[in-house]
């Protein structure tokens, strides 16, 4: 129960921080490109293979871990981990794998999101 609470206590404030640097950034920055979401998507990136990295060094305990990069940095953006999974691939000299989880990830829910989005126009 104890991972659960670290998870959604962790996400609260992931998404809070998502939500309030996002609105910040694009009020500063105006709306001509989606400048919030790409801040939160390189700095959660970032953040992720700094805490990942100290807990697999044992710099961080498991349970900071799971706070950190799963409730905080879920929270915060989904793209974090995308990143660290292609990384994970790319280690792995799985090259391929990689290149199919990046491109099918990308143009797949691109194609995904236009699809919803126009199948949802026929119920308005």
């Amino acid at each position: 129960m104890e991972r659960y609470l670290l998870v959604m206590l962790g996400g609260a404030i992931g998404a809070m921080l998502r939500y309030g640097l996002g609105a910040w950034v694009q009020g500063l920055l105006g709306p001509g490109f989606p400048w919030s979401t790409f801040l939160i998507n390189i700095t959660g990136s970032l953040l992720i293979g700094l805490v990942l990295r100290l807990s697999l060094e044992g710099a961080l305990s498991p349970e900071w871990r799971l706070f950190l990069a799963v409730g905080v940095l879920g929270g915060y953006t989904t793209f974090s981990t995308f990143s660290w999974e292609t990384l994970t691939l790319v280690q792995q000299g799985e090259w391929l794998k990689a290149f199919l989880y990046v491109a099918g990830s990308v143009v797949l829910g691109f194609v995904l999101v236009w699809l919803a989005y126009r199948w949802a126009g026929r119920w308005v």
